[in-house]
């Protein structure tokens, strides 16, 4: 070994860079944000309700984030996966993908097309209907991950064990507000603040 290599352990750690770098605009394509669907050629699923899930992602001073890229997954209408580890899988909806990616635009703003989910077994508990989602952007030290829960179920966001960790004063910030409809599809609002001010910056979770 050369003599101008200094032993383990005494090497300065490297500094540290954030998430990047991200993918043009032309590796999406339409229908990426569409969980409805197994593939764009694919018709949607008819096994639950369609929603519209909306939002902004926006850092400190509400400025927008440009190009953030999203990604959402979720149980289908009736709570179930279609993964090996789910025990309902022989009954999970095989028309529904579950996950897709969404990119934000100028005015940080996102669209994915889903079902309203449904809650599930967990063995931390019986969890209410929600969509996971995360978010890497310019910035980041690492991706976050954000839940969003829906003002249907008001009962079951209360005895989530997940949604309960969040100190209470901050729950809002994770519950999706109705914002409408759009063609006969309801459209609920999540927007997703990356830092500011306790009472606005969204809460967080660990994977």
């Amino acid at each position: 070994m050369p003599d101008s290599i200094p032993p383990a352990g005494t090497l300065p750690p490297t500094a540290q860079h954030t998430i990047g770098p991200f993918f043009p605009r032309t590796f999406f394509t339409e229908g990426d944000n569409d969980l409805t669907r197994v593939n764009a050629a694919a018709p949607p699923s008819t096994r639950g309700e369609t929603i519209l899930l909306r939002g902004r992602v926006t850092r400190e001073g509400g400025v927008p984030c440009l190009n953030a890229i999203l990604e959402a997954w979720q149980a289908d209408a009736a709570g179930r996966f279609n993964h090996p580890l789910d025990p309902g899988r022989h009954g999970a909806d095989l028309d529904f993908l579950g996950w897709g990616r969404a990119w934000t635009d100028a005015e940080g703003a996102f669209e994915f097309r889903t079902l309203l989910p449904g809650g599930y077994d967990d063995p931390a508990g019986r969890r209410a209907p929600h969509v996971n989602l995360t978010v890497m952007g310019a910035g980041l030290m690492r991706r976050v991950l954000a839940t969003a829960f829906f003002p249907d179920f008001p009962a079951e966001n209360a005895a989530d064990p997940v949604l309960n960790l969040v100190p209470a004063e901050r729950r809002a910030r994770t519950v999706a507000r109705a914002a409408g409809e759009e063609g006969g599809i309801r459209v609920f609002r999540f927007d997703i603040h990356l830092r500011g001010a306790a009472e606005e910056e969204t809460p967080f979770f660990e994977d």
